[in-house]
């Protein structure tokens, strides 16, 4: 038997059950509807992607050393292409991309801005770096400027364009230019548009136009892509930077022939997911139509939430649903502040209306018993 942890560990084991905020492996429940993954466009659950046999599921090696294949450097030219950036680089995740590029980018002296709500990988990033950081109020533009004015070094403001738990838009223009009044540079997490924002689903940024006018994008392929790894886009002295200096892309066995693969055939499908773009749309317009006791979060993305304050009370209502085959999970303290904690609802192309009045039924039958 290994030793056991030490006591403060146990400690904030039993902390944390006490908060009713311990966090279990599940699996997700057969047949039960699907309102909880981030496979917004259905590429996971239709089947449509597929990769050719005998490519391997091993790279030997970081793509610095043995880890490099013509098939990396091919899929690197078609994301620079299909998002209209001069260059791209292949990470194994968006958290590596966001450890990656934000541990390393800064020097002593500089300023990072952020948003308040941005992932835990921007925020894991960032305490990486050797800049000052703060963050500003949720898509405030008023606080990012006063933030600016007290700046020092170079500053770089850090946002997504949808965020994760509620599903909100940044207003990206106005902080594009607002960032460019004070010789900031722009990161932006496109983590949540990638598929789904914009005709071809190419994200915000360049839905906006506003390509050549930033930093450094960085899509990740788990969500609506069906696939996994992220990529970095920018200028190729960005690329060049980051061969060099990025610790998690040196240093990390790089993605397998297969995942690169399966990463190409879906870029050659979601942007001909018209169809599927506009159901979502659809079923995005039914949830804010649905009559609940419960306040929801405006959101004009895939990404709904209907608030239920308390983890014991969000738990309860989650296992609700789940009874009437409903699979959409709980989000408590402290993934969200104290107060904030929600049912996390992801809306997908295959819903149905159906599973939308589902929805409405049992929620609000949970509030009258």
């Amino acid at each position: 038997m290994p030793r056991e942890i030490p006591i403060s560990m146990l400690q904030k084991l039993s902390q944390r059950r006490k908060e009713l905020g311990f966090r279990e492996l599940d699996l997700v429940p057969a047949g039960a509807v699907d309102l909880c993954s981030n496979d917004y466009l259905g590429l996971l659950r239709s089947g449509q992607l597929s990769t050719p046999a005998g490519l391997r599921h091993g790279s030997s090696g970081s793509r610095l050393l043995t880890g490099n294949h013509a098939l990396a450097m091919e899929l690197e030219q078609e994301l620079a292409l299909f998002h209209q950036s001069p260059s791209a680089v292949l990470f194994n995740s968006g958290y590596d991309a966001n450890l990656g590029l934000l541990g390393s980018m800064a020097e002593e002296g500089d300023t990072i801005l952020y948003d308040f709500l941005c992932h835990a990988s921007i925020r894991d990033g960032i305490r990486l770096s050797r800049a000052s950081s703060f963050s500003f109020r949720h898509n405030d533009i008023g606080h990012l400027e006063a933030r600016l004015q007290e700046t020092r070094g170079q500053v770089y403001v850090v946002t997504e364009t949808v965020f994760s738990m509620d599903g909100d838009l940044c207003p990206l223009r106005e902080m594009v230019e607002l960032a460019e009044r004070y010789g900031a540079q722009v990161i932006v997490d496109e983590a949540h548009a990638t598929g789904v924002i914009g005709p071809r689903g190419e994200g915000l940024v360049q839905m906006l136009g506003l390509q050549e006018r930033i930093m450094a994008r960085i899509h990740t392929f788990g969500k609506a892509v069906g696939a996994h790894g992220a990529v970095i886009l920018g200028s190729e002295n960005l690329k060049h930077f980051l061969l060099n200096f990025s610790r998690p892309l040196i240093y990390s066995t790089a993605l397998p022939e297969a995942a690169l693969a399966a990463v190409s055939e879906a870029y050659k499908v979601f942007p001909h997911m018209q169809a599927e773009r506009e159901q979502l749309q659809r079923l995005i317009t039914s949830f804010h139509r649905m009559d609940i006791a419960f306040e929801k979060l405006p959101s004009p993305t895939a990404i709904q939430a209907i608030m239920v304050p308390g983890n014991a009370e969000v738990t309860a209502l989650s296992a609700k649903l789940l009874e009437q085959g409903i699979y959409c999970r709980p989000i408590r303290y402290p993934t969200v502040p104290k107060g904030t904690e929600r049912l996390r609802v992801i809306l997908h192309a295959f819903n149905t209306e159906e599973e939308m009045r589902r929805l409405q039924l049992v929620v609000s039958r949970s509030v009258n018993s």
